[in-house]
């Protein structure tokens, strides 16, 4: 069942998500060689706990930080550790806080040091495949509009999306429908409309859109060892087209 958000409260995760935005930009500012995952991990449940908000991975389904560390071919829910970054590594941040009740949740690909032109092609790629799905999230359109443009926008650059997992809704809950593919055929899937949150989170490969999980429970690799890099914001639907609630401390709205 898809959970209509109230203008209020679309403005508590518009709240939410501002404060989400700067903590990844401070764990961006911090994503240097030497620098551990666990130390990124700690840093950002300080800084989401001096805000009065509550990191919301911690104990989420059994998971112990704060947020997730995915490391060159590790694609989504790699766990934080004392591993120290390298210059080259490609680093993806996945982070989620709970403000009033309601969820934020975000994450973007960021390299370490200098990157070969590969990872930072990819990760060009990955970004600029959220930009048109969110440009997709248009009252009207269907959800399969936003799934399309993406898959379009990675194929078309030689890479693959991945399809084990898929964005989803948000608002009080972390997950809630529907589901946001990153692949799919345009004008299917549930009717967009004013008052629904998406979270849109292309994970894309280099190479196959194959993936396997690790021994851990939690990380998931590309099942090739190629690189991997992904993008999510929380995205309104609104009567004046889609705002994006993480961008920034103060929201922007994405004009199609």
């Amino acid at each position: 069942m898809i959970i209509y958000k109230s203008e209020a409260e679309i403005e508590l995760m518009r709240e939410a998500g501002g404060i989400l935005a700067e903590a990844l930009a401070r764990l961006q500012s911090m994503a240097r060689p030497g620098t551990t995952l666990l130390e990124l991990d700690r840093e950002a449940d300080r800084f989401i706990r001096e805000r009065g908000c509550i990191p919301g991975f911690v104990g989420y389904q059994g998971y112990r930080n704060a947020i997730c560390t995915s490391v060159n071919d590790q694609v989504v829910h790699g766990i934080p550790t004392n591993r120290k970054l390298r210059e080259g590594d490609l680093l993806s941040l996945d982070a989620g806080l709970i403000h009033r009740g309601f969820w934020a949740d975000a994450g973007l690909t960021v390299g370490v040091g200098k990157i070969s032109a590969e990872a930072l092609r990819l990760m060009d790629v990955t970004r600029e495949s959220l930009d048109v799905g969110i440009h997709q999230a248009l009252a009207g359109n269907r959800i399969g509009d936003i799934s399309a443009a993406v898959q379009e926008h990675v194929e078309r650059a030689g890479f693959s999306v991945v399809r084990q997992f898929v964005g989803h809704g948000i608002g009080r809950d972390m997950h809630e429908d529907p589901q946001v593919p990153n692949f799919g055929i345009a004008g299917r899937g549930p009717l967009l409309k004013p008052g629904m949150v998406l979270a849109i989170e292309p994970m894309v490969n280099a190479g196959g859109p194959d993936v396997a999980l690790l021994g851990d429970g939690w990380t998931v690799v590309t099942a090739d060892h190629s690189l991997s890099a992904y993008f999510e914001h929380s995205v309104a639907i609104t009567t004046d087209g889609p705002e994006i609630l993480t961008a920034s401390t103060k929201a922007l709205r994405a004009r199609p």
